[in-house]
């Protein structure tokens, strides 16, 4: 009789042992599954957050050279160039806002991104030099703002 209780004890005490070690693993499974995909979204932001903030920074110098370009000769063939240029640009930094709001669920990192896309766009509509300046200084605040909120999603 002994000996079936020695084998019982035996028994129970390897299935509980696999029962702890399959939790555990389940658990560890999990928590490393969740820190891959937090870790790959991690990057996947840092790429779209930077590749948005160098797209608006390209369209913000389109849009400076487009206003130049019309300042010096409105109907020249160098102003229609430099205002094609300025469409193409602002269509790349479209499509980057579009991913910027693809991957966060952060409506102030949103915001930010949408005001520096917006502020981008208004500086070729000034009509004298200060006017552009200040369009393009609040154009290039609102970038960086944007690269300062953004920043605390993929640290």
């Amino acid at each position: 009789m002994e000996t079936i209780w020695t084998s019982v004890v035996a028994v129970v005490g390897t299935l509980l042992g696999s029962v702890i070690t399959h939790t555990f693993q389940r658990f560890a499974s999990a928590r490393n599954e969740e820190f891959t995909r937090s870790e790959a979204l991690r990057q996947e932001r840092t790429v779209t957050f930077s590749t948005f903030a160098a797209a608006v920074e390209d369209y913000r110098h389109g849009q400076a050279d487009r206003w130049y370009r019309k300042l010096a000769d409105p109907d020249g063939e160098e102003f229609r160039a430099a205002r094609d240029e300025a469409h193409r640009l602002r269509t790349v930094a479209r499509q980057a806002l579009y991913r910027v709001k693809l991957l966060t669920d952060d409506r102030e990192v949103v915001r930010a991104a949408e005001l520096a896309y917006h502020r981008t766009r208004e500086v070729s509509y000034a009509r004298e030099s200060a006017e552009h300046d200040s369009r393009d200084d609040l154009a290039r605040q609102a970038i960086e703002a944007f690269v300062d909120r953004a920043s605390a999603l993929v640290r």
